[in-house]
């Protein structure tokens, strides 16, 4: 985590960072996938960056929470305590759906799993800024003109998902 003398990247050697996105309202099944997603991105290591509040936000921070995995929380309020049980670093904005950005711009890749209109706008503030983004039961794009078959991905899993998300290597900005 800590760059080595001579080291010319900022962040080398550092933890990757995955936006976790999704609807505040979601079914059991995509509630265990979310949990489960959080779960195997603490397993790996990565730090699980999302909007802090409830449903796919919640469910991926207490997956990665109870696994020792580190979970950020970009509220759309200036309240941090408005931030799920689960988020050990909360980031109140004040920013309202603007918050959409920091997440997006903060996360190496993204991970979405569901959603509704907010996660439509992260997908494509991602894809604008050339980022990845793994879907899982999520938005489908194929009516949205020409995307990016290498940075909008499909997953069938939680496991192909952070998979999908660890495999991709951003380029420089």
């Amino acid at each position: 985590m800590i760059r080595e003398q001579g080291d010319e990247r900022v962040g080398a050697g550092r933890y990757p960072i995955v936006g976790v996105i999704g609807g505040s309202r979601v079914d059991a099944d995509l509630r265990a996938m979310a949990y489960d997603v959080g779960r195997l991105l603490a397993e790996r290591e990565a730090i699980l960056v999302c909007g802090g509040l409830g449903g796919v936000m919640e469910a991926a921070c207490q997956g990665a929470y109870e696994h020792d995995g580190v979970t950020v929380g970009v509220l759309p309020s200036d309240d941090t305590y408005e931030a799920n049980p689960y988020v050990q670093v909360p980031i109140a904005t004040g920013f309202g759906i603007g918050r959409n950005m920091v997440i997006v711009r903060t996360a190496d890749v993204v991970i979405a799993l569901g959603g509704s209109y907010g996660t439509l706008s992260e997908i494509a503030l991602a894809l604008n800024l050339g980022k990845r983004v793994v879907h899982l039961r999520s938005w489908d794009l194929d009516q949205a003109g020409a995307v990016d078959a290498e940075l909008y991905v499909e997953a069938q899993s939680p496991e192909e998902a952070v998979e999908r998300a660890l495999e991709y290597q951003p380029g420089p900005e």
